[in-house]
C-alpha cells in the first residue's frame, strides 16, 4: 500500500473540517414565513440566499400577513419571519408566545417610517396636522363619496398599522370626520396616485421602505402630516419624531423574529440573522424597480443577485461570521 506523504495527509486532515464548516447548515431544513408582498421579497430572498450558501435547505416560504406570520412562528409552524417591525409588531410577538418561544434578532433594515400624507396643495393651504381634520370643513376637502367625511387610504387588516390608525381616529377625536378605507392596498394607493396627478386632494397612509414615496415624493408632490401628540395603542412607546415632525408612528426597525429552539440549534443561522443588514435606500430602490415593471419572481431574483454582487464583501462577511459561530 502506498504511503501518504506528510503534506498530503495534512491536507486531508485540514480539508475535512474546513469544508464541513463552509456549510454548517447541511442537513437542516429552514421554514420561513413571509408576507404576500412583492416589495418584501427582495430582502427576504437575500437572507434565504445566505442561508442556502451556509448549506441550509430553505423550504418554500409560507405566506401570511404579519399577524398570522408571527403566530406561525409562535406555534412552531415556521422557523423565522424576516419582516417583523420592532415597535409596530411588538404586540404580535407578545400575542404569539413572546420571549418564551421566539426572539427578535439583529436589525435587517433601520429607519423605517410610517405616517399620513396629503397632497402639497392641501398642505400649503394649511392642513399640516392630522388633527386639522377634526374640522368638518377641512375634512370635506378629502371627501370622495360625498358623505362629508375625509377618505383616508389606509392599512390592510393584519399588517399592524391598522391598529395604530384606528387608535388615532379615536384618540384625536376624528371618528366623525375621517373614514379609514381598508382593502387591497395597491389598488387603493393606485387610485390615490391617479387622483393626485389629476390635481385632486389626497389623504393616505404609507410607509418606507416602499415604492409609493418614489411615485409621490414628499416635499415635492406630497407632505407628511404631523399628529397632535404621540399616542400609540396599548400604551406603546417609541420615538415618533422625524425631521421636526411628529409622524404618530414610531421610527422603526425591521428585524428577524425566529423560534428560540431553532436559534439555539443553529448558531450559524442565528449569527446570520444578527449581522445581516440592508440599507433602507437599497430596499426602496429595488421596490422602485418593481413599480417600474420588474415585478416577476425571476426579476426579483436578479435584483437579489445584483445586490449581492454589488455588496460582495459585506455579504461574504455575514457568511464568515456565521460559519465562525458554528465552530
Amino acid at each position: 500500500m502506498k504511503h501518504l506523504t506528510l503534506t498530503t495527509a495534512m491536507a486531508i486532515l485540514l480539508a475535512s473540517p474546513v469544508l464541513a464548516n463552509d456549510t454548517p447548515g447541511a442537513g437542516v431544513t429552514v421554514r420561513p414565513v413571509i408576507q404576500p408582498l412583492m416589495e418584501e421579497m427582495f430582502q427576504s430572498r437575500v437572507l434565504m440566499r445566505a442561508l442556502g450558501d451556509l448549506g441550509y435547505t430553505v423550504a418554500e416560504p409560507q405566506e401570511a400577513t404579519a399577524q398570522t406570520a408571527h403566530m406561525a412562528v409562535g406555534a412552531g409552524d415556521a422557523d423565522f419571519f424576516p419582516s417583523s417591525w420592532n415597535t409596530l409588531h411588538d404586540a404580535f410577538v407578545k400575542e404569539s408566545g413572546g420571549d418564551a418561544v421566539m426572539t427578535k434578532v439583529g436589525t435587517l433594515i433601520n429607519g423605517a417610517l410610517q405616517g399620513y400624507l396629503v397632497d402639497k396643495a392641501s398642505y400649503d393651504a394649511g392642513i399640516t396636522n392630522l388633527g386639522d381634520l377634526k374640522d368638518p370643513a377641512k375634512a370635506a376637502r378629502f371627501d370622495l363619496d360625498g358623505n362629508g367625511t375625509a377618505d383616508l387610504a389606509g392599512c390592510v387588516p393584519g399588517w399592524g398599522c391598522e391598529r395604530v390608525i384606528e387608535h388615532h381616529l379615536t384618540e384625536y377625536g376624528l371618528r366623525d370626520t375621517v373614514t379609514h378605507n381598508q382593502g387591497e392596498y395597491n389598488a387603493i394607493i393606485a387610485d390615490t396616485i391617479a387622483r393626485q396627478r389629476n390635481g385632486d386632494a389626497v389623504l393616505y397612509y404609507t410607509w418606507t421602505p416602499y415604492w409609493v414615496s418614489g411615485a409621490l415624493v414628499p416635499g415635492k408632490d406630497v407632505e407628511w402630516l404631523s399628529v397632535p401628540y404621540t399616542s400609540l395603542p396599548d400604551g406603546g412607546t417609541g420615538v415618533t419624531e422625524f425631521e421636526g415632525k411628529n409622524l404618530g408612528f414610531a421610527v422603526d426597525s425591521i428585524r428577524v423574529v425566529a423560534r428560540k429552539d431553532f436559534l439555539e440549534a443553529n448558531p450559524a443561522a442565528a449569527k446570520l440573522f444578527e449581522v445581516a443588514t440592508i440599507d433602507i435606500n437599497d430596499v426602496s430602490a429595488e421596490n422602485k424597480l418593481i413599480a417600474d415593471g420588474e415585478d416577476t419572481s425571476e426579476a426579483i431574483d436578479k435584483h437579489v443577485a445584483d445586490w449581492i454582487a454589488a455588496h460582495q464583501a459585506q455579504y461574504d462577511g455575514w457568511l464568515a461570521e456565521a460559519r465562525k459561530a458554528a465552530e
